[in-house]
This record gives structure tokens, sequence and C-alpha cells, in this order.
């Protein structure tokens, strides 16, 4: 069940959350491990990047508004890399303007959430995404 880009092994589903928020880094973070997934998390854009290039994810949730490189820039980077240009992404945004929507479509994201949002919702679609990359890998 793993994905070319995720874990070898038959473990949970590796998410990596990056928000510069850190209850809502917390909050998700719980929630998603008590889902089932093996979650790490990640302060801001540059520290997700660095976790990227060392560590294998199935799914990765960016927020917008991070300082320094944001999400939207994370998910530029993502997908101009051969070993992550197919990860699935979702952006979170407090943003829900139609340029804003625009851009995280044309960085490449998955799926946009807009802020606030609900914690199964966010489930739902972290669960969907990653059983659409298994099926297109397997």
């Amino acid at each position: 069940m793993s994905s070319s880009w995720g874990s070898k092994t038959l473990s949970a589903p590796r998410v990596l959350i990056a928000d510069d928020e850190p209850r809502l880094l917390h909050i998700v973070a719980m929630y998603l491990t008590m889902e089932g997934f093996e979650v790490s998390s990640a302060p801001d854009g540059r520290a997700a990047l660095s976790l990227l290039a060392s560590e294998e994810f199935d799914v990765a949730i960016l927020d917008v508004m991070m300082p320094g490189c944001d999400g939207i820039e994370v998910c530029r980077r993502l997908r101009a890399e051969a070993k992550t240009e197919n990860l699935p992404v979702i952006v979170f945004t407090s943003l829900s303007a139609d340029a804003d929507v625009e851009r995280a479509r044309l960085a490449g994201a998955n799926h946009l959430i807009t802020k606030p949002f609900s914690l199964p919702g966010l489930g739902a679609v972290v669960r969907e995404l990653f059983k659409q990359s298994e099926a297109i890998t397997a």
C-alpha cells in the first residue's frame, strides 16, 4: 500500500503539515494522528521543504500565509522536483478571493481548504487524496 513518493512499508500514511499558527498545527496534527495518520509538522515553509527533502510523505498540507516561504511557493517547489512532483498537496487559506484560489491551483495544489474548516472534513480530503494516489501507483 505504499506510493512511489510515500513510505516504503505498510505503515500508516505519512502527512506533513506546515502552518505558522502553533495552536492550529497542534490541533490538526492530533486529529490526524487519532485518525490513523503518521504526522510531522513544520512551523514554516522552509522547515517544510527541509522535511520534504529528507523524508517521504504521502500528503502535504500547507498554509498559504507563512513568513518567509509561503505555502504557494512550497507547492511550486514540490511540483518542480521529480521526487515530489506528484505528491498530493492540500492548501489551507483564510483568503477566499478568486485570485487566491487561482494562485493555489496554478502552483499545483490538489485541493484548497478555506479557514475555518472542520477537522472531519479535512480528514476526509486527506483520506481521499491518499486513496487516489494509491490507485494511480497501484
